[in-house]
């Protein structure tokens, strides 16, 4: 395992909702929503600036109709109700955000009787062709185009003719939806954005603790593997120099010396798996790890121990057997071994590794049953469920299971191309 480290960098979500007096409320909103006003997002100042630019607009639009309303044959009173009706229009214009909708919905009337209203009235439409989706947009433009006709029919421009008046109104009408949903598409990419990475994150999240996860258990396997055949046989050396205290003193400082390497090796073995976790990288300089040339160590090993093991080992070239495969041999050789030990003590123990390239690696181990009855003990079938997984790993097979005559047996096969 190893790590690297690089430069932490805010993904463009995450660097424009630190500057959120950038964004749009809307758009702020969704990025960092505020607990304060749920539903109605505060302002922010760029939409002050906009709110402010667009009252502007509204008004200085208004202005320049309001020239042409003395050029019109009209009543002093309709002249002042239409000002009114554009002064209300251009304050309505603060109200934008809240409701954009119902804004858009009165001007279309209040732009048909009043031609100081039209400012507040392109406003309008582009805020509905920003804030929500095209239906209402389309609704709300085609009722406007509609009473354009009849409007300049009633109330013509003096300086202009019809034709064109008509058509300039149709044209800055068509303008205002395409720019507002212009801005509606850039804002719904950027959220899209965000989503994206924000997935993007969790996936990378959840498969940074699937690999932490599978590394765990190669490691709980291998502490398994190795400490559970180091701790038995010092439990089978412990245990003869407790029924035995009489044995000749050979057989004590054999069985000490045995207590003594088995108690060194697995510490030695279980600094090394802590230095993994500590580190979180492997060891280059500790001990190489065991293939099936250490296989006739181990059976020694176990001779040594006391038991009972017969070795049949019939490779075509074992030198050529991958590194891979002949852990994961040794691995199932070192398990029955250890399992025999523990749940058949003082029984014969057969390994048996054959194999040829091109043929794959059978490992096999039996034992007898055992004499009496043996005490149960915890924790038993974890390692056979390890090495069904290493024989998987490998695109082997794994089987296990009692025989005919009362014993137990395992056999994998892996393959050796």
């Amino acid at each position: 395992m190893s790590t690297v480290t690089t430069e932490q960098r805010p993904s463009p979500p995450q660097f424009l909702a630190e500057r959120r007096w950038l964004l749009p409320s809307a758009l702020a909103e969704e990025f960092e929503p505020d607990p304060d006003r749920p539903g109605r997002p505060r302002r922010t100042a760029r939409d002050w600036v906009v709110d402010f630019g667009c009252f502007l607009l509204a008004v200085l639009l208004g202005l320049l109709t309001a020239d042409t309303l003395a050029q019109e044959d009209l009543p002093s009173g309709l002249v002042a109700a239409d000002q009114l009706l554009g002064a209300l229009a251009c304050a309505a214009v603060w109200l934008r955000r809240r409701w954009p909708v119902g804004l858009a919905v009165a001007m279309v009337p209040v732009c048909f009787v009043s031609n100081t209203a039209g400012g507040a009235g392109v406003v309008a439409l582009f805020t509905l062709a920003v804030h929500r989706p095209f239906r209402y947009v389309a609704w709300v433009a085609g009722a406007s185009l509609a009473l354009t006709p009849l409007f300049f029919w009633l109330r013509p421009d003096p300086d202009v003719p019809y034709g064109w008046a008509v058509f300039s109104v149709v044209l800055l009408t068509g303008a205002m939806v395409g720019w507002g949903m212009f801005v509606r598409s850039k804002r719904q990419l950027m959220v899209s954005l965000r989503d994206r990475a924000r997935r993007a994150e969790t996936e990378a999240r959840l498969r940074a603790e699937q690999a932490q996860r599978l590394a765990r258990e190669a490691i709980a396997r291998e502490m398994h593997d190795v400490l559970a055949h180091r701790l038995t046989l010092l439990s089978v050396h412990a245990g003869a120099l407790e029924f035995r205290p009489d044995a000749p003193r050979d057989e004590v400082q054999r069985a000490a010396g045995v207590i003594r390497e088995s108690a060194h090796e697995a510490l030695q073995d279980l600094r090394e798996i802590i230095g993994v976790l500590r580190a979180g990288e492997s060891d280059d300089s500790g001990r190489p790890q065991p293939t099936l040339a250490a296989l006739e160590a181990l059976v020694a090993e176990c001779r040594e121990a006391g038991m009972k093991v017969t070795l049949d080992l019939r490779v075509t070239d074992q030198a050529a057997v991958p590194a891979s495969v002949g852990r994961t041999a040794y691995r199932v050789a070192q398990e029955g071994l250890t399992n025999a030990r523990k749940h058949a003590p003082g029984t014969e123990v057969t390994v048996t590794v054959t194999g040829a390239p091109g043929q794959g690696l059978t490992v096999a181990v039996r034992n007898r049953a055992p004499e009496g009855e043996v005490p149960p003990v915890p924790g038993s079938g974890q390692g056979l469920i390890g090495l069904r997984e290493r024989a998987t790993l490998t695109g082997g097979r794994f089987e296990h299971g009692p025989e005919a005559d009362g014993g137990f047996g395992i056999r994998a096969w892996l393959p050796w191309a």
